[in-house]
C-alpha cells in the first residue's frame, strides 16, 4: 500500500482544514473567547432564543451551557432577558455581543473569500455542495 501524498486533494484538504481552524480561533484568543463561544454569539445574532432551544441548536445540555453563558454574561456579551411572541425567558446578544459577533463574521468572512475568491459563483456552489456530500459520506 502506498503513502498518501501531500499532492492529493484530501490531504490538502485537511491541511486547509486545520489551518482554517487556526486563523479562526486568532480572534476568539484575541477577545479572550474560548472555542465554541463563536457558534453560541451567532445564534444569538441571528434573534434572541431560549437557553434550552440554544443547547439543543449547540448539542449541549443545559448544564454543559450553562457555564459559557455565566462567562459571557460576566464579559457583557450576553444579556438574559425575555425573547419570542410569549416573552419567555430567554437569552440576546448585549450590543458589545453584537460588535465581537460581527468581528468574528467579518473574519470568517476574509477566510471564505480566501477560499472562494478566485471562483466563478456556480464553482463555488458545486465546490460547496461536493464539500457537503463529502461529510454526509463521512457521516454515515
Amino acid at each position: 500500500m502506498s503513502r498518501p501524498s501531500s499532492r492529493s486533494a484530501l490531504y490538502r484538504l485537511i491541511e486547509a482544514g486545520q489551518l482554517a481552524h487556526k486563523a479562526l480561533l486568532v480572534p476568539l484568543v484575541e477577545k479572550g473567547l474560548e472555542p465554541g463561544d463563536d457558534a453560541i454569539l451567532f445564534i444569538l445574532g441571528r434573534a434572541g432564543t431560549t437557553e434550552a432551544d440554544l443547547a439543543a441548536e449547540l448539542g449541549l445540555t443545559i448544564e454543559q451551557l450553562a457555564s459559557r453563558l455565566d462567562r459571557l454574561a460576566s464579559r457583557d456579551f450576553v444579556t438574559r432577558q425575555a425573547v419570542g411572541p410569549l416573552l419567555e425567558p430567554g437569552l440576546a446578544l448585549t450590543e458589545r455581543g453584537v460588535r465581537i459577533r460581527n468581528a468574528l463574521s467579518d473574519h470568517w468572512a476574509q477566510l471564505e473569500e480566501a477560499l472562494m475568491g478566485e471562483l466563478k459563483s456556480k464553482q463555488r456552489k458545486r465546490l460547496s455542495e461536493a464539500l457537503g456530500r463529502f461529510v454526509d459520506l463521512l457521516r454515515l
